[in-house]
């Protein structure tokens, strides 16, 4: 069964990583530029596991970091 729309979501995105300046958006989530994939990646599994959350790589490349 699907979330109703008057809902609210059972997850917080923590922080969001990309290489693309463009993407660094303000809001509640840190938003941090890596240099590189390597560094990307990196830096997502260091903030989950201080924060004991999860991290997504999206197709676009970027990474989210979410707690359920």
């Amino acid at each position: 069964m699907g979330r109703e729309a008057t809902m609210k979501p059972d997850y917080e995105i923590l922080a969001y990583i990309t290489m693309n300046s463009k993407r660094v958006l303000g809001g509640k989530a840190q938003a941090l530029l890596a240099k590189n994939e390597e560094e990307q990646r990196i830096i997502a599994q260091d903030i989950a596991k201080a924060l004991k959350a999860d991290t997504v790589k999206l197709k676009c490349g970027d990474y989210m970091v979410i707690r359920v």
